[in-house]
């Protein structure tokens, strides 16, 4: 009886095809699980960061009407908006 030497290399490369994937879904799968809950974690505190900036912005609003401050506070406010739009936080609202 002959061996047939391809179908024996077949096996072969299948087998240690199967423990390399293994090996690597062994090591990828904690990491891409670290990664998760650092985007978790960044987004809980983008979520953070943009309901304080909008809360800064509504009361700066109500502000600028309380006191009744139309020149200076616009300027202030454009300043603060234009830098807010720039850094993509808000949409700009003008394109």
């Amino acid at each position: 009886m002959e061996i047939n030497w391809v179908v024996v290399g077949w096996i072969i490369d299948m087998i240690l095809n199967g423990v390399v994937w293994l090996i690597i879904a062994a090591v990828s799968l904690p990491l891409i699980d670290i990664a998760d809950k650092w985007t978790r974690k960044a987004l809980k505190s983008m979520d953070k960061i943009d309901v304080w900036i909008r809360e800064f912005v509504e009361n700066s609003f109500e502000w600028v009407l309380k006191k009744n401050l139309t020149i200076l506070s616009s300027i202030v406010l454009l300043i603060v908006l234009g830098a807010l739009s720039q850094l993509g936080v808000i949409p700009k609202l003008i394109t």
